[in-house]
């Protein structure tokens, strides 16, 4: 785990010295001294927020990845998924050539009750299962468009770009940023040919977190807020659906601000968030099948509020907001929020002192989603932190009791 460290900063110096950078101009562009560059090329201090991560990236001009050696070395079996997605990208590449498909296409009935059971594995933190299952249900819901005609077929569009969506999703949590991209490109297309008014700004609140890999804050937040008025009068009439695309999309802006250092706006996004779930919580009517897939409930908001202010360095805040949440409503989370949850508040506890509920934290984390905590940089970021001060407690206890012993008498 230690030599993961070390090797993160030796990715670091290699990006410096490619472009000629001295020591001192990075750590100008991150606001950190000199010495604090050292010892971060030397594995000693730990890139442990995930905005200070692709800042570091940008301004070396490489992909996060690159840095911290994403996808991560794993069994054969464990490795698997990247054939999936493999085919999931050549079902992107050929998106506008005649389908590959033999048979009769399900209807879009049908093929909805397929994103139902993507939905499902989602929550579960499953992203190998869904990378598996969805080459062939592109196929179908391209193969759909290609034949029917009407709505029919604006639904098969909009099948497509919910698919592209779980491929976005996977591929930001197993590292595959071509995926990432390519996904995010498909999703907008398919989206204009959906006849979903929602659905355009879904695929921006993709967009917006393919941004942050290269730390564009502003962007990230203008973007959010164009996303937001193109769904302004839906939400004002009390759209179910656009209620969650609003408020999805200010939870995406409040993690921007946080990450570029604008913590009143951040709070405020935070805000309008809460009172989008408050409107969500008080609708009353038939039951609205989510077929966007986002994930936004008042526990949602009170999860991102804490990330929110740890990506502002507040670790007290944070643990403040944890102590004030009930835990039904994280319990109400599915597995996929919950491990980010927990992975957060192992984050906090640690920079707050306390190793041991940090790891507890991040034991739970692990538990709840397995496959999310142990590919993700700062689930890992952290556990290399505790090992290192454990192994820092342990030697300071056997020098002492060394000297106690007189061994080196």
């Amino acid at each position: 785990m230690l030599e993961e460290a070390e090797e993160i900063g030796r990715r670091v110096r290699r990006a410096r010295l490619r472009l000629g950078m001295p020591q001192a101009d990075l750590a100008l562009t991150l606001g950190k001294s000199q010495g604090w560059v050292s010892k971060m090329e030397r594995g000693l201090i730990e890139l442990d927020r995930v905005g200070l991560l692709n800042q570091v990236a940008a301004e070396l001009h490489v992909h996060p990845n690159d840095l911290i050696g994403r996808p991560y070395t794993s069994s054969p079996s464990e490795n698997r998924w990247q054939i999936a997605a493999s085919s999931i990208l050549r079902e992107l590449r050929r998106y506008d050539l005649a389908p590959v498909f033999e048979g009769v296409p399900r209807p879009a009935k049908h093929l909805w009750r397929e994103t139902t059971r993507l939905h499902r594995l989602r929550d579960a933190a499953a992203n190998v299962a869904i990378m598996q299952v969805l080459p062939d249900l592109f196929r179908e819901a391209r193969a759909l468009a290609e034949t029917a005609t009407g709505h029919e077929r604006e639904e098969a569009f909009a099948i497509y770009a919910v698919c592209c969506k779980f491929a976005h999703t996977a591929a930001h949590a197993l590292g595959h940023p071509e995926l990432v991209a390519m996904a995010s490109e498909r999703a907008a297309w398919s989206a204009r040919l959906s006849g979903d008014p929602v659905m355009p700004a879904v695929t921006d609140w993709m967009r917006v977190w393919d941004m942050w890999a290269t730390a564009d804050w502003a962007d990230a937040i203008a973007l959010s807020d164009r996303a937001i008025s193109s769904v302004q009068q839906a939400y004002d009439q009390g759209a179910p659906l656009a209620i969650r695309a609003w408020g999805s999309l200010q939870l995406r802006a409040a993690v921007s601000a946080a990450r570029g250092g604008r913590k009143e706006e951040a709070k405020d996004r935070i805000k309008h968030a809460k009172a989008a779930a408050a409107r969500l919580s008080e609708y009353e009517g038939p039951p609205i099948h989510d077929r966007h897939s986002l994930t936004f409930s008042p526990g949602n908001v009170q999860i991102h509020a804490i990330s929110v202010a740890l990506e502002m360095g507040e670790q007290s805040k944070a643990l403040d907001i944890n102590r004030r949440t009930p835990r039904s409503v994280i319990a109400a989370l599915p597995n996929s929020r919950q491990g980010h949850h927990h992975m957060d508040l192992a984050r906090a506890w640690l920079w707050d002192g306390a190793r041991d509920k940090a790891l507890k934290e991040l034991e739970t984390a692990e538990r709840i989603a397995p496959q999310l905590v142990r590919n993700h940089p700062i689930a890992r970021s952290t556990l290399r932190s505790l090992v290192h001060a454990e192994r820092t407690a342990t030697r300071e206890k056997l020098r002492r009791m060394s000297d106690r012993f007189h061994l080196d008498g």
